[in-house]
């Protein structure tokens, strides 16, 4: 299974679906929050080009908020 990586913050409404659609499909993830880490802010930028969350990176491929068909068409291809 590819490694997931969501950079959220604890008040995103759609970081909180995408932790809740992980966890229906049993999908292990971890989840940086860019507000208790400061210092994955650059990280996050230099994946998204922006500040946007969530930004979730399975394996490599980044997909800018919780684009569940996009999630889905990734998860499979790995």
């Amino acid at each position: 299974m590819a490694k997931i990586t969501m950079y959220s913050t604890p008040t995103c409404g759609f970081c909180k679906m995408a932790e809740e659609y992980f966890k229906s499909k049993n999908w292990d993830y971890e989840k940086i929050d860019v507000i208790e880490q400061p210092d994955k802010q650059q990280e996050l930028f230099a994946k998204s080009g922006g500040f946007a969350v969530p930004v979730i990176d399975i394996g490599g491929k980044v997909v800018v908020g919780f684009n569940k068909p996009k999630i889905d068409e990734l998860m499979a291809s790995v």
